[in-house]
């Protein structure tokens, strides 16, 4: 078989895997985004709230709460207890054991990860 129809094949099989939901990404549970087990790059571009899992980090909203080109500010409650911080581009803020980097912020957008620390 040549290259091209080697590449040909495996393409349509690939094509044909995802159709039928063989390779699809795990699907999350109601209410639960692609956030919730803290491993996540997410592009916010005005005040949002991320869901994740309670259980593991403490609390369940992980607010943005502003954003701009020199700081992201976040917030989270849980049970009376308030967290917040701010930090520059490229900075990280840690809320319990779920670390936020601040990848790029320009203007009014963010780009975020998220991932968890071990306590």
């Amino acid at each position: 078989m040549s290259r091209r129809a080697t590449t040909t094949a495996v393409t349509l099989t690939m094509a044909g895997a995802l159709g039928f939901g063989a390779m699809a990404p795990t699907a999350y549970g109601a209410g639960q985004g692609p956030c919730y087990d803290g491993r996540c790059e997410i592009t916010v571009s005005k005040p949002t709230t991320i869901k994740v899992d309670s259980r593991k980090f403490g609390f369940g909203k992980l607010k943005v709460t502003h954003i701009s080109s020199r700081a992201v500010k976040f917030s989270a409650s849980s049970g009376g207890a308030s967290l917040s911080g701010s930090t520059s581009p490229g900075g990280t803020v840690k809320f319990n054991n779920l670390k936020i980097w601040v990848k790029s912020a320009s203007g009014h957008k963010a780009r975020l990860a998220l991932f968890p620390t071990k306590r």
